[in-house]
């Protein structure tokens, strides 16, 4: 009972924050500072998860082949490359790597 209340909870609560962007857009004005700081914040966060998800901070050892494939996929999304490609480059660098021995 208390598991169903919880989701039934966090699904109107969902419902009702995705509401809110449309529907509050054109009532609420934020100044031009606010909203180039929300953009910085969100570019910020993206990028603190992606240093979380990659580096090694939990593992006792020093892992490259992570860092070295989100290093070229950073390379490669910064000189616009297809997404896909990206991808694919980024792969191949870490597989590459790690079967060369290379953690």
């Amino acid at each position: 009972m208390m598991l169903a209340a919880g989701i039934i909870a966090l699904a109107l609560g969902t419902y009702a924050f995705r509401w809110a962007g449309p529907a509050l857009r054109s009532r609420i004005q934020f100044p031009a500072r606010a909203k180039r700081l929300l953009e910085v914040g969100a570019t910020v966060l993206l990028a603190a998860l992606v240093a979380i998800e990659t580096l090694p901070f939990t593992e006792g050892h020093l892992s490259t082949a992570l860092p070295a494939g989100v290093l070229v996929a950073g390379i490669l999304a910064w000189r616009r490359c297809p997404l896909l490609l990206v991808i694919l480059a980024a792969a191949a660098t870490t597989a590459g790597l790690r079967a060369l021995g290379v953690s």
